[in-house]
């Protein structure tokens, strides 16, 4: 089913995956209009998406998803709507109202406004950390849709997430004020990698200035199932291309999909050296302290961060919830959304790898001019 003359609006269509997303509708798609939606869209992401943007007309919407005039606006005669902002925050250092604002009120907003502008089509964009890992560190290994897993969700991030995607799923049915009705449905991929991920610069910055030598957080049993962000984007599409399908519409309205792929299971750290050992890096052998000493360690940090909070706050580099995740095995199968919206990883985990590679390896120099000039 083709989204050929539809008009999209896709919200953080100027960060990682939304950039991604955007070149795919073009490349793929003939929609009569693309709405990128985000609080700052740089004229360099227009200029870039000259090649492929054909006769599709691209819109730049500028603001503030909490404002819910600006959202109605940029929703007004669209048809399906790409939820893809939030704030992401491991680290906890984000004040909750901030990020409630963002990613619960934000949701909500875009929800009421579909509604009101009778825009039919909704997918929202949540995350694997909606499920998990719970603070006693439970694994999964090869989770579906159907795993039954108990979890009291500590992150700010992971709880603000679970909720907007439960209203995103309630509404799926709602009435549109010309009678129609809004289907909905949210994709949970895995940890997205690939170019443009500011998380692996990072942790290359650190090996940087640990004479090329990655940390250790993770233990190597830990593994887990990175998902490629060309992929992540790939799923978007053919979620998308399902609720415009009359007979998969109500099917899969409703409902939430792993959005994962053929990259191996590995840790978390153990990947960073994957895509970053072509260019030089090492990794420590063993997690830097005890995982009972790290435990210990964040939960004096956390009890003093909790004492000065009145007077400032203060974001410990570690959390015991950012260290559980690190070293919990946790996989999850794409079967259902395979099953259900046609999905198929279209790029292969060594194409993957090569472009995140190559990627990394244009970045290395100016990360380390970067952190010489500091």
């Amino acid at each position: 089913m083709s989204l050929r003359g539809e008009v999209c609006v896709v919200t953080g269509a100027g960060g990682f995956l939304g950039k991604r997303l955007v070149r795919l509708l073009l490349e793929e798609e003939q929609a009569a209009e693309i709405r990128l939606l985000d609080k700052q869209v740089q004229p360099q992401l227009l200029e870039s998406l000259e090649d492929c943007r054909g006769d599709t007309q691209l819109t730049v919407y500028e603001g503030d998803i909490r404002d819910g005039e600006f959202v109605r606006k940029s929703c007004r005669g669209a048809s399906m709507v790409f939820h893809i902002a939030a704030i992401i925050d491991v680290k906890d250092s984000v004040e909750y109202s901030e990020i409630h604002g963002v990613n619960v009120k934000g949701t909500q907003l875009l929800l009421e406004a579909c509604i009101q502008e009778n825009v039919v089509s909704f997918i929202f964009t949540s995350t694997i950390e909606v499920m998990g890992p719970n603070p006693r560190g439970e694994p999964i290994i090869n989770g579906s849709e159907d795993t039954v897993y108990e979890c009291a969700l500590k992150f700010a991030y992971s709880k603000t997430k679970k909720e907007a995607e439960r209203r995103t799923l309630e509404a799926h049915g709602e009435l549109l004020q010309n009678g129609g009705r809004l289907a909905t449905c949210a994709l949970r991929p895995m940890y997205i990698y690939g170019e443009g991920c500011r998380f692996l610069l990072g942790h290359m910055g650190d090996g940087i200035r640990n004479k090329d030598v990655l940390f250790r957080m993770s233990q190597p049993e830990a593994r887990v199932n990175p998902v490629y962000v060309g992929n992540v984007a790939s799923g978007h599409l053919q979620a998308a291309r399902s609720l415009k399908d009359p007979q998969k519409r109500n099917a899969i309205g409703g409902k939430f999909y792993f959005i994962s792929d053929d990259t191996p299971l590995v840790s978390y750290s153990d990947f960073n050296h994957v895509v970053m050992a072509p260019l030089g890096f090492n990794i420590q052998e063993k997690l830097m302290y005890p995982l009972w000493l790290l435990y210990t360690a964040c939960f004096l940090m956390e009890m003093l961060c909790t004492m000065v909070r009145p007077l400032v706050r203060i974001v410990p580099p570690l959390n015991r919830q950012l260290v559980t995740m690190l070293n919990t095995p946790f996989s999850f199968s794409y079967q259902k959304a395979k099953r259900d919206l046609g999905y198929a990883p279209r790029h292969t985990w060594e194409e993957a790898r090569k472009r995140t590679t190559e990627w990394l390896a244009s970045e290395l120099p100016k990360e380390r001019e970067r952190i010489r000039a500091k």
